[in-house]
């Protein structure tokens, strides 16, 4: 199966033997995770954000959810659009969850300021560029 400009969405065929999800609705999560992140942190700088246990401990489960809803994104879609990092934005979350006690704030922040901004950028294109089942 290819896909084209306009992405045909699929159902997610889940492993817990659940109701199938589209993928659409996880892309919809990430988006929807991506932005909880950037209003928590906006006109924050990094020593108030590391400093509002609040914020950071939301920020870091909103990443780690980002992560989780890349990982029910089918192949198909993640091979068809390289320019969106999802093993890189699957490993984040593996880390975060696994290494909860090792966590590099500089990382965070960067992630944060840096990486978050142009990933929604792109995540919203291929929502732009993806049509719900008829």
């Amino acid at each position: 199966m290819s896909f084209d400009r306009t992405l045909n969405v699929r159902p997610f065929v889940s492993r817990s033997g659940e109701a199938p999800r589209e993928w659409l609705f996880y892309l919809d999560d990430m988006i929807k995770f991506a932005e909880k992140v950037r209003s928590y942190t906006a006109g924050l700088d990094q020593e108030r954000f590391v400093g509002d246990s609040l914020i950071y401990d939301a920020t870091l489960r909103n990443l780690e959810l980002i992560g989780e809803s890349a990982t029910h994104v089918p192949e198909e879609v993640r091979k068809a659009n390289p320019e969106i990092a999802w093993r890189l934005i699957v490993a984040t979350r593996n880390r975060l969850i696994h290494g909860y006690l090792g966590i590099d704030d500089d990382t965070v922040w960067s992630i944060v300021q840096d990486d978050l901004p142009e990933l929604l950028i792109k995540l919203r294109e291929l929502r732009g560029k993806s049509k719900a089942p008829s």
